[in-house]
Protein backbone atom coordinates (compact mmCIF):
# COMPACT_ATOMS: atom_id res chain seq x y z
CA UNK A 1 0.00 0.00 0.00
CA UNK A 2 1.34 3.64 -0.94
CA UNK A 3 2.75 5.12 2.52
CA UNK A 4 1.79 8.79 1.28
CA UNK A 5 -2.30 7.53 1.10
CA UNK A 6 -2.07 5.82 3.83
CA UNK A 7 -0.25 9.03 5.75
CA UNK A 8 -3.16 11.42 4.24
CA UNK A 9 -5.72 9.58 5.22
CA UNK A 10 -5.03 9.09 8.93
CA UNK A 11 -4.36 12.44 9.38
CA UNK A 12 -7.42 13.46 7.33
CA UNK A 13 -9.96 10.46 9.47
CA UNK A 14 -7.87 11.59 13.17
CA UNK A 15 -8.53 15.41 12.38
CA UNK A 16 -12.22 14.66 11.42
CA UNK A 17 -12.49 12.81 14.82
CA UNK A 18 -11.38 16.12 16.34
CA UNK A 19 -8.26 14.71 16.91
CA UNK A 20 -5.84 17.72 17.06
CA UNK A 21 -4.19 18.45 13.83
CA UNK A 22 -1.15 18.43 15.08
CA UNK A 23 -1.03 14.70 17.07
CA UNK A 24 -2.62 14.04 13.65
CA UNK A 25 -0.26 14.72 11.21
CA UNK A 26 2.43 13.27 13.45
CA UNK A 27 0.45 9.99 13.99
CA UNK A 28 -0.08 10.00 10.01
CA UNK A 29 3.56 10.56 9.47
CA UNK A 30 4.91 7.87 11.68
CA UNK A 31 2.75 5.12 10.18
CA UNK A 32 3.89 6.79 6.48
CA UNK A 33 6.89 6.47 7.36
CA UNK A 34 6.97 2.93 8.57
CA UNK A 35 4.88 1.57 5.96
CA UNK A 36 7.34 3.45 3.56
CA UNK A 37 10.21 1.12 5.04
CA UNK A 38 12.01 4.24 7.35
CA UNK A 39 13.50 2.60 10.53
CA UNK A 40 12.90 4.41 13.79
CA UNK A 41 15.57 6.43 14.00
CA UNK A 42 15.01 7.76 10.31
CA UNK A 43 11.80 8.75 11.23
CA UNK A 44 13.52 10.70 14.09
CA UNK A 45 16.05 12.44 12.25
CA UNK A 46 13.84 13.14 9.12
CA UNK A 47 11.18 14.65 11.16
CA UNK A 48 13.37 17.07 13.20
CA UNK A 49 15.08 18.07 9.96
CA UNK A 50 11.78 19.04 8.53
CA UNK A 51 10.45 20.26 11.41
CA UNK A 52 13.45 22.27 12.33
CA UNK A 53 12.95 23.76 8.47
CA UNK A 54 9.27 24.86 9.44
CA UNK A 55 10.81 27.24 12.62
CA UNK A 56 11.20 30.12 10.52
CA UNK A 57 7.43 29.94 9.36
CA UNK A 58 6.51 29.70 13.11
CA UNK A 59 8.02 32.48 14.19
CA UNK A 60 7.28 34.96 11.59
CA UNK A 61 3.28 33.83 12.80
CA UNK A 62 4.53 34.48 16.62
CA UNK A 63 5.40 37.79 15.51
CA UNK A 64 2.89 38.73 12.83
CA UNK A 65 0.73 37.97 15.76
CA UNK A 66 2.49 40.54 18.52
CA UNK A 67 2.50 42.91 15.22
CA UNK A 68 -1.03 42.35 15.15
CA UNK A 69 -2.17 42.91 18.89
CA UNK A 70 -0.03 46.22 19.22
CA UNK A 71 -2.06 47.54 16.29
CA UNK A 72 -4.93 46.68 18.14
CA UNK A 73 -3.95 48.38 21.45
CA UNK A 74 -3.63 51.36 18.90
CA UNK A 75 -7.14 51.89 18.58
CA UNK A 76 -7.32 51.04 14.71
CA UNK A 77 -9.60 48.08 15.34
CA UNK A 78 -12.27 50.03 17.12
CA UNK A 79 -11.98 52.45 14.19
CA UNK A 80 -12.36 49.89 11.55
CA UNK A 81 -15.56 47.82 13.69
CA UNK A 82 -17.12 51.39 14.34
CA UNK A 83 -17.24 52.03 10.40
CA UNK A 84 -18.59 48.61 9.50
CA UNK A 85 -21.02 48.82 12.68
CA UNK A 86 -22.23 52.29 11.48
CA UNK A 87 -22.25 50.87 7.60
CA UNK A 88 -24.71 47.62 9.05
CA UNK A 89 -26.60 49.72 11.09
CA UNK A 90 -26.68 50.85 15.06
CA UNK A 91 -30.08 49.21 15.95
CA UNK A 92 -30.54 45.25 16.36
CA UNK A 93 -33.86 44.94 13.39
CA UNK A 94 -31.68 46.38 10.70
CA UNK A 95 -28.66 44.30 11.51
CA UNK A 96 -30.74 41.52 10.88
CA UNK A 97 -31.56 42.53 7.53
CA UNK A 98 -30.38 40.99 4.01
CA UNK A 99 -28.41 44.34 3.30
CA UNK A 100 -25.89 44.68 6.04
CA UNK A 101 -24.78 40.79 6.07
CA UNK A 102 -23.63 41.15 2.27
CA UNK A 103 -21.91 44.46 3.33
CA UNK A 104 -20.31 42.47 6.08
CA UNK A 105 -19.29 39.60 4.08
CA UNK A 106 -17.89 41.98 0.80
CA UNK A 107 -15.79 44.22 3.41
CA UNK A 108 -14.13 40.75 4.80
CA UNK A 109 -13.78 39.78 1.23
CA UNK A 110 -12.50 43.11 -0.38
CA UNK A 111 -9.43 43.07 3.00
CA UNK A 112 -9.00 39.64 2.20
CA UNK A 113 -8.31 39.54 -1.57
CA UNK A 114 -6.18 42.73 -0.69
CA UNK A 115 -4.12 40.97 1.75
CA UNK A 116 -3.10 39.17 -1.33
CA UNK A 117 -1.91 40.96 -3.95
CA UNK A 118 -2.22 44.63 -3.37
CA UNK A 119 -1.14 44.74 0.59
CA UNK A 120 0.55 41.53 0.59
CA UNK A 121 -0.03 40.80 4.48
CA UNK A 122 -1.35 36.83 4.07
CA UNK A 123 -3.45 35.80 7.18
CA UNK A 124 -1.68 39.04 9.21
CA UNK A 125 -5.21 41.06 9.32
CA UNK A 126 -7.50 38.15 10.79
CA UNK A 127 -6.49 38.37 14.34
CA UNK A 128 -6.36 42.18 13.86
CA UNK A 129 -9.88 42.55 12.23
CA UNK A 130 -12.24 39.44 12.96
CA UNK A 131 -11.83 38.69 16.62
CA UNK A 132 -13.60 42.63 17.43
CA UNK A 133 -16.29 41.60 14.79
CA UNK A 134 -17.05 38.77 16.32
CA UNK A 135 -20.32 40.65 18.29
CA UNK A 136 -21.49 42.44 15.41
CA UNK A 137 -21.57 39.07 13.38
CA UNK A 138 -23.20 37.57 16.08
CA UNK A 139 -26.35 39.81 16.56
CA UNK A 140 -26.15 39.71 12.36
CA UNK A 141 -26.60 35.58 12.96
CA UNK A 142 -23.90 35.02 10.31
CA UNK A 143 -22.90 31.35 10.05
CA UNK A 144 -19.06 31.67 10.46
CA UNK A 145 -18.70 29.01 8.34
CA UNK A 146 -19.57 30.91 5.17
CA UNK A 147 -16.81 33.67 6.84
CA UNK A 148 -14.23 30.93 7.06
CA UNK A 149 -15.43 30.27 2.98
CA UNK A 150 -15.20 33.78 2.30
CA UNK A 151 -11.64 34.86 4.17
CA UNK A 152 -9.94 31.58 2.34
CA UNK A 153 -11.78 32.42 -1.22
CA UNK A 154 -9.37 35.74 -0.47
CA UNK A 155 -6.75 33.99 0.61
CA UNK A 156 -5.94 31.43 -2.01
CA UNK A 157 -7.44 33.12 -5.33
CA UNK A 158 -6.13 36.12 -5.86
CA UNK A 159 -3.00 34.62 -5.90
CA UNK A 160 -3.45 31.78 -8.39
CA UNK A 161 -4.91 34.13 -10.94
CA UNK A 162 -2.89 37.46 -10.52
CA UNK A 163 1.03 37.98 -10.60
CA UNK A 164 1.33 40.41 -7.81
CA UNK A 165 2.65 40.13 -4.10
CA UNK A 166 1.90 36.36 -3.30
CA UNK A 167 0.74 35.62 -6.92
CA UNK A 168 4.01 36.91 -7.97
CA UNK A 169 5.78 34.44 -6.00
CA UNK A 170 3.64 30.95 -6.83
CA UNK A 171 3.51 32.22 -10.67
CA UNK A 172 7.53 32.38 -10.46
CA UNK A 173 7.72 28.94 -8.51
CA UNK A 174 5.32 27.51 -11.16
CA UNK A 175 7.37 28.45 -13.54
CA UNK A 176 11.03 28.02 -12.47
CA UNK A 177 9.88 24.08 -11.26
CA UNK A 178 8.17 23.51 -15.05
CA UNK A 179 11.58 24.70 -16.31
CA UNK A 180 13.73 22.98 -14.28
CA UNK A 181 11.62 19.68 -15.28
CA UNK A 182 12.34 20.21 -18.71
CA UNK A 183 9.51 22.68 -19.50
CA UNK A 184 10.45 26.71 -19.99
CA UNK A 185 7.05 28.63 -20.49
CA UNK A 186 6.29 32.39 -20.23
CA UNK A 187 5.57 33.09 -16.26
CA UNK A 188 2.90 35.92 -17.77
CA UNK A 189 0.57 33.34 -19.72
CA UNK A 190 0.15 31.80 -16.09
CA UNK A 191 -2.77 33.89 -15.75
CA UNK A 192 -4.30 32.39 -18.72
CA UNK A 193 -4.18 29.12 -17.67
CA UNK A 194 -5.47 29.36 -14.02
CA UNK A 195 -8.39 31.76 -15.29
CA UNK A 196 -10.41 28.02 -15.58
CA UNK A 197 -9.57 26.84 -12.41
CA UNK A 198 -10.09 30.00 -10.51
CA UNK A 199 -13.51 30.05 -12.02
CA UNK A 200 -14.57 27.23 -10.30
CA UNK A 201 -13.70 28.60 -6.77
CA UNK A 202 -15.52 31.52 -7.22
CA UNK A 203 -19.03 29.37 -8.42
CA UNK A 204 -17.93 27.92 -4.98
CA UNK A 205 -18.13 30.96 -3.10
CA UNK A 206 -21.37 32.14 -4.50
CA UNK A 207 -22.89 28.46 -4.10
CA UNK A 208 -21.89 28.95 -0.20
CA UNK A 209 -22.77 32.83 -0.02
CA UNK A 210 -26.30 32.10 -1.28
CA UNK A 211 -26.95 28.70 -0.61
CA UNK A 212 -25.18 26.45 1.55
CA UNK A 213 -25.09 29.09 4.50
CA UNK A 214 -27.76 31.79 3.74
CA UNK A 215 -29.86 31.01 6.75
CA UNK A 216 -28.77 32.40 10.34
CA UNK A 217 -27.17 30.46 12.66
CA UNK A 218 -26.79 31.82 16.49
CA UNK A 219 -23.70 31.94 18.92
CA UNK A 220 -23.62 32.62 22.59
CA UNK A 221 -22.43 35.94 23.49
CA UNK A 222 -18.93 35.47 25.32
CA UNK A 223 -15.88 37.91 26.27
CA UNK A 224 -12.63 37.53 24.30
CA UNK A 225 -9.96 38.24 26.49
CA UNK A 226 -7.53 38.39 23.65
CA UNK A 227 -9.66 41.90 22.08
CA UNK A 228 -10.28 42.86 25.74
CA UNK A 229 -7.98 45.58 25.35
CA UNK A 230 -9.83 46.90 21.81
CA UNK A 231 -11.60 49.97 21.93
CA UNK A 232 -10.97 51.29 25.02
CA UNK A 233 -10.04 54.74 23.78
CA UNK A 234 -10.49 56.20 20.60
CA UNK A 235 -7.25 56.39 18.16
CA UNK A 236 -5.99 59.90 17.84
CA UNK A 237 -4.30 61.21 14.29
CA UNK A 238 -1.31 61.11 15.59
CA UNK A 239 -1.38 57.13 16.56
CA UNK A 240 -3.28 56.80 13.61
CA UNK A 241 -0.59 57.86 11.32
CA UNK A 242 2.02 56.29 13.30
CA UNK A 243 -0.50 52.53 12.44
CA UNK A 244 -0.37 53.62 9.06
CA UNK A 245 3.18 54.09 9.11
CA UNK A 246 4.08 50.87 10.84
CA UNK A 247 2.09 49.23 8.55
CA UNK A 248 3.48 50.34 5.18
CA UNK A 249 7.35 49.81 6.60
CA UNK A 250 6.07 46.31 7.48
CA UNK A 251 4.73 45.76 3.78
CA UNK A 252 8.15 47.28 2.80
CA UNK A 253 10.26 45.00 3.97
CA UNK A 254 8.38 41.94 3.30
CA UNK A 255 7.87 42.76 0.15
CA UNK A 256 11.44 43.82 -0.03
CA UNK A 257 13.03 41.35 2.20
CA UNK A 258 10.64 38.92 1.76
CA UNK A 259 10.57 38.22 5.52
CA UNK A 260 8.11 38.02 7.55
CA UNK A 261 10.03 38.23 10.57
CA UNK A 262 11.71 41.54 9.84
CA UNK A 263 8.88 42.77 8.90
CA UNK A 264 7.62 41.93 12.24
CA UNK A 265 10.21 43.52 14.05
CA UNK A 266 9.78 46.72 12.16
CA UNK A 267 6.36 47.10 12.22
CA UNK A 268 6.70 47.06 16.27
CA UNK A 269 9.48 49.24 16.32
CA UNK A 270 7.86 52.16 14.54
CA UNK A 271 5.10 51.72 17.00
CA UNK A 272 7.62 51.55 20.17
CA UNK A 273 9.67 54.41 18.81
CA UNK A 274 7.08 56.73 18.00
CA UNK A 275 5.40 55.85 21.53
CA UNK A 276 2.11 54.51 20.04
CA UNK A 277 2.22 51.27 21.96
CA UNK A 278 4.22 51.72 24.76
CA UNK A 279 7.82 49.66 25.47
CA UNK A 280 6.19 48.11 29.29
CA UNK A 281 3.31 46.68 27.45
CA UNK A 282 5.58 44.76 24.86
CA UNK A 283 5.92 41.18 27.12
CA UNK A 284 1.62 41.15 27.16
CA UNK A 285 1.22 42.28 23.67
CA UNK A 286 3.83 39.88 22.68
CA UNK A 287 2.36 37.24 24.81
CA UNK A 288 -1.14 37.44 23.77
CA UNK A 289 -0.02 37.65 19.88
CA UNK A 290 1.69 34.07 20.49
CA UNK A 291 -1.29 33.02 22.21
CA UNK A 292 -2.81 33.67 19.21
CA UNK A 293 -1.24 32.43 16.51
CA UNK A 294 1.04 29.75 18.63
CA UNK A 295 -1.57 26.80 17.43
CA UNK A 296 -0.85 27.93 13.57
CA UNK A 297 2.71 28.06 14.30
CA UNK A 298 2.97 24.25 15.81
CA UNK A 299 0.65 22.78 13.09
CA UNK A 300 3.31 24.43 9.85
CA UNK A 301 5.81 22.73 12.31
CA UNK A 302 4.58 19.36 12.11
CA UNK A 303 3.58 19.97 8.41
CA UNK A 304 7.16 20.47 7.44
CA UNK A 305 7.73 17.78 9.49
CA UNK A 306 5.19 15.29 7.69
CA UNK A 307 6.02 16.67 4.03
CA UNK A 308 9.71 15.60 4.61
CA UNK A 309 8.70 11.70 5.53
CA UNK A 310 6.16 11.60 2.97
CA UNK A 311 9.24 12.90 0.63
CA UNK A 312 11.96 10.83 2.04
CA UNK A 313 9.45 7.44 1.35
CA UNK A 314 9.71 7.85 -2.46
CA UNK A 315 6.18 7.16 -2.82
CA UNK A 316 5.30 10.36 -3.68
CA UNK A 317 6.71 9.48 -7.61
CA UNK A 318 5.39 5.88 -6.94
CA UNK A 319 1.93 7.11 -6.77
CA UNK A 320 2.34 9.02 -9.67
CA UNK A 321 4.07 5.58 -11.65
CA UNK A 322 0.88 3.79 -10.06
CA UNK A 323 -1.23 6.03 -11.47
CA UNK A 324 0.29 6.46 -15.31
CA UNK A 325 -0.21 2.46 -15.20
CA UNK A 326 -3.77 3.15 -14.99
CA UNK A 327 -3.87 5.86 -17.45
CA UNK A 328 -3.04 4.04 -20.64
CA UNK A 329 -3.37 6.82 -23.90
CA UNK A 330 -6.30 8.49 -21.87
CA UNK A 331 -5.98 12.43 -21.86
CA UNK A 332 -9.33 12.92 -19.69
CA UNK A 333 -8.63 10.09 -17.52
CA UNK A 334 -4.90 11.10 -17.23
CA UNK A 335 -6.00 14.75 -15.60
CA UNK A 336 -8.71 13.11 -13.35
CA UNK A 337 -5.59 11.18 -11.85
CA UNK A 338 -3.16 13.77 -11.77
CA UNK A 339 -5.07 16.32 -9.79
CA UNK A 340 -6.13 13.24 -7.30
CA UNK A 341 -2.67 12.68 -6.74
CA UNK A 342 -2.40 16.41 -5.87
CA UNK A 343 -5.03 16.29 -4.13
CA UNK A 344 -3.25 13.50 -1.83
CA UNK A 345 0.00 15.09 -1.59
CA UNK A 346 -1.66 18.56 -1.03
CA UNK A 347 -4.11 17.80 1.33
CA UNK A 348 -0.95 16.37 3.83
CA UNK A 349 1.48 19.35 3.06
CA UNK A 350 -1.19 22.07 3.61
CA UNK A 351 1.36 24.25 1.20
CA UNK A 352 1.03 25.28 -2.72
CA UNK A 353 4.04 26.98 -2.69
CA UNK A 354 6.17 23.50 -0.64
CA UNK A 355 3.97 21.22 -3.23
CA UNK A 356 4.99 22.85 -6.74
CA UNK A 357 8.43 21.58 -6.88
CA UNK A 358 7.18 17.79 -5.59
CA UNK A 359 4.88 17.79 -8.32
CA UNK A 360 6.52 19.50 -11.31
CA UNK A 361 9.56 17.19 -11.98
CA UNK A 362 6.62 14.42 -11.94
CA UNK A 363 3.96 15.81 -13.59
CA UNK A 364 6.08 17.51 -16.56
CA UNK A 365 7.26 14.42 -18.43
CA UNK A 366 4.15 12.88 -17.64
CA UNK A 367 1.79 15.35 -19.41
CA UNK A 368 4.35 16.04 -22.19
CA UNK A 369 4.35 11.78 -22.50
CA UNK A 370 0.74 12.15 -22.96
CA UNK A 371 0.46 15.24 -25.17
CA UNK A 372 -0.94 17.93 -22.91
CA UNK A 373 -0.34 21.73 -23.72
CA UNK A 374 2.07 23.71 -21.81
CA UNK A 375 -1.01 25.77 -20.63
CA UNK A 376 -2.98 22.81 -19.82
CA UNK A 377 0.45 21.07 -17.59
CA UNK A 378 0.16 24.78 -15.82
CA UNK A 379 -3.34 24.32 -15.64
CA UNK A 380 -2.67 21.03 -13.75
CA UNK A 381 0.61 21.79 -11.53
CA UNK A 382 -1.46 24.77 -10.29
CA UNK A 383 -4.75 23.58 -9.64
CA UNK A 384 -2.83 20.81 -7.71
CA UNK A 385 -1.28 22.71 -5.45
CA UNK A 386 -4.05 25.22 -4.55
CA UNK A 387 -6.30 22.13 -3.39
CA UNK A 388 -3.27 21.99 -0.46
CA UNK A 389 -3.95 25.49 0.29
CA UNK A 390 -8.08 25.10 -0.14
CA UNK A 391 -9.10 22.38 2.03
CA UNK A 392 -5.86 20.95 4.27
CA UNK A 393 -5.87 21.09 7.95
CA UNK A 394 -2.53 21.99 7.75
CA UNK A 395 -2.95 25.11 5.50
CA UNK A 396 -1.88 28.44 6.95
CA UNK A 397 -5.33 29.72 4.63
CA UNK A 398 -7.60 27.04 6.57
CA UNK A 399 -5.90 28.22 10.25
CA UNK A 400 -5.66 31.90 9.57
CA UNK A 401 -9.57 31.51 9.44
CA UNK A 402 -9.70 29.21 12.63
CA UNK A 403 -7.52 31.39 14.67
CA UNK A 404 -9.81 34.69 13.97
CA UNK A 405 -13.20 33.08 14.11
CA UNK A 406 -12.36 30.58 16.96
CA UNK A 407 -10.95 33.58 19.20
CA UNK A 408 -14.15 32.67 21.50
CA UNK A 409 -13.97 29.17 21.38
CA UNK A 410 -17.12 28.75 19.12
CA UNK A 411 -15.63 27.35 15.76
CA UNK A 412 -14.28 24.62 15.18
CA UNK A 413 -11.01 24.14 12.95
CA UNK A 414 -12.00 20.73 11.37
CA UNK A 415 -15.73 20.42 10.74
CA UNK A 416 -16.30 24.68 10.62
CA UNK A 417 -13.12 25.58 8.62
CA UNK A 418 -11.55 22.70 6.53
CA UNK A 419 -14.99 20.75 5.50
CA UNK A 420 -16.20 23.67 4.23
CA UNK A 421 -13.49 25.02 2.33
CA UNK A 422 -12.90 21.14 0.57
CA UNK A 423 -16.87 20.94 0.02
CA UNK A 424 -16.58 24.49 -2.11
CA UNK A 425 -13.08 25.05 -3.37
CA UNK A 426 -11.03 21.57 -3.80
CA UNK A 427 -14.07 19.61 -5.36
CA UNK A 428 -14.99 22.95 -8.05
CA UNK A 429 -11.33 22.73 -8.42
CA UNK A 430 -11.14 19.62 -9.15
CA UNK A 431 -13.77 19.74 -11.69
CA UNK A 432 -12.79 22.85 -13.66
CA UNK A 433 -9.01 22.16 -13.24
CA UNK A 434 -9.61 18.95 -15.13
CA UNK A 435 -11.88 21.19 -17.65
CA UNK A 436 -8.86 23.35 -17.95
CA UNK A 437 -6.41 20.63 -19.21
CA UNK A 438 -8.46 19.10 -21.54
CA UNK A 439 -9.35 22.34 -22.99
CA UNK A 440 -6.44 24.55 -22.97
Amino acid sequence: MNAVIIAVLIMLVLSLLRINVVIALVIGGLAGGLIGGLTIDELVTVFSEGAGAGANIALSYALLGGFAVAISYTGLPKLLVDKIVKIVGKNDESRKQALPKVLIVLAILFISCLSQNVVPVHIAFIPLLIPPLLLVMNELELDRRLIATVITFGLTAPYILLPYGFGQIFHNTIAENMELSGLAIDASTIPQAMLIPTAGMVIGLVIAVFVTYRKPRQYEEKVISSTDHVGETAISTKDLAVTVLAIIAALAVQTFIESMVFAAVVGLAVLFIFGTVKVKDQDQLMTDGMKMMAFIGFVMIASNGFAAILTETGDVENLVNGASNIIGDSRSLAAILMLLVGLVVTMGIGSSFATIPIIAVIFVPLAAQLGFSSLATIALIGTAGALGDAGSPASDSTLGPTAGLNADGQHNHIWDTCVPTFMHFNIPLIIFGWIAALVL
